[in-house]
């Protein structure tokens, strides 16, 4: 059974980092392309960024180019999305992707 579980959110002032880190089991990453989302309150849930099976491409929503960056680990079968110079508008439910699967989704908050 996939299953994917997202860590690494919390509260950070503008202009902080994040790492959030999206754990997967029941597949190795090599199987599958792997995407962020987040949902923002009020808002529809939308693309973030994505890294190929083989981890050789990556690909970014406009407003994340520059910013954020999608990698990796196949010995800890974990993708991370490090995000640099956040922002208020980038408070949201982030959630990763496996196919159909879901992770549960981990709360980053950006406010001083």
């Amino acid at each position: 059974q996939l299953q994917l579980v997202e860590s690494g959110g919390e509260l950070v002032q503008p202009g902080g980092s994040l790492r959030l880190s999206c754990a997967a089991s029941g597949f190795t990453l090599d199987d599958y392309a792997i995407g962020w989302f987040r949902q923002a309150p009020g808002k529809e849930r939308e693309w973030v960024s994505c890294i190929s099976s083989s981890g050789g491409s990556t690909y970014y929503a406009d407003s994340m180019k520059g910013r954020f960056t999608i990698s990796k680990d196949r010995a800890k079968n974990t993708v991370y999305l490090q995000m640099n110079n956040l922002k208020p508008e980038d408070t949201a439910l982030y959630y990763c992707k496996a196919d159909t699967t879901w992770g549960q989704g981990i709360q980053v908050t950006v406010s001083s």
